[in-house]
């Protein structure tokens, strides 16, 4: 990890990412009723709990209004949850007025075009092994996990080592 990247890392209070194509692996299991089910990593839950340990809150901003994504971040008491959110920065801009954090104090983990604007903003920004390569020119990290195979818990653990680095 560069020595620009820790100090970025360091500063991280509030973790935001993406969904579909970061907390899963963008499929998603369709009936006659409409969605049915998307799969989450584990391990990505775990990245939830131990970024907690340290001080540092997780959130999820995604334009989908998936009742499993709900319940997913129930189970993670994760309270910092925005669904059906089209304009990304504009729900950033309102969390730092509500919260007082400033840019450099959230870090944001998205996959595709339209996290683009949102990836600018924050004070780190990073992407899944298999994002797009819209997502890819501008973040400033590029984890080796796949979306929904562990890239929100690299994130995490980089945040966490960094922060509890002597």
């Amino acid at each position: 990890m560069t020595a620009d990247l820790t100090a970025k890392a360091r500063r991280i209070k509030l973790l935001l990412t993406d969904c579909d194509g970061v907390l899963t692996d963008n499929g998603v299991y369709y009936s006659e009723r409409g969605e049915e089910m998307k799969r989450f990593s584990i391990r990505d839950g775990m990245g939830v709990e131990r970024l907690r340990a340290v001080g540092v809150e997780s959130g999820i901003m995604t334009g989908e209004t998936s009742p499993s994504v709900q319940k997913r971040a129930d189970k993670l008491k994760i309270t910092e949850l925005h669904l059906g959110i089209k304009d990304k920065p504009a729900r950033l801009a309102e969390i730092m007025a509500r919260t007082g954090l400033a840019a450099e104090e959230i870090a944001f983990i998205g996959d595709d075009t339209n996290d683009v604007e949102i990836l600018k903003l924050v004070g780190l920004s990073a992407c899944p092994g298999d994002a797009t390569s819209f997502a890819r020119a501008v973040a400033q990290y590029q984890c080796q996990a796949l979306g929904g195979h562990g890239a929100f818990r690299e994130l995490a653990e980089l945040i966490i080592s960094a922060q509890t680095a002597a």
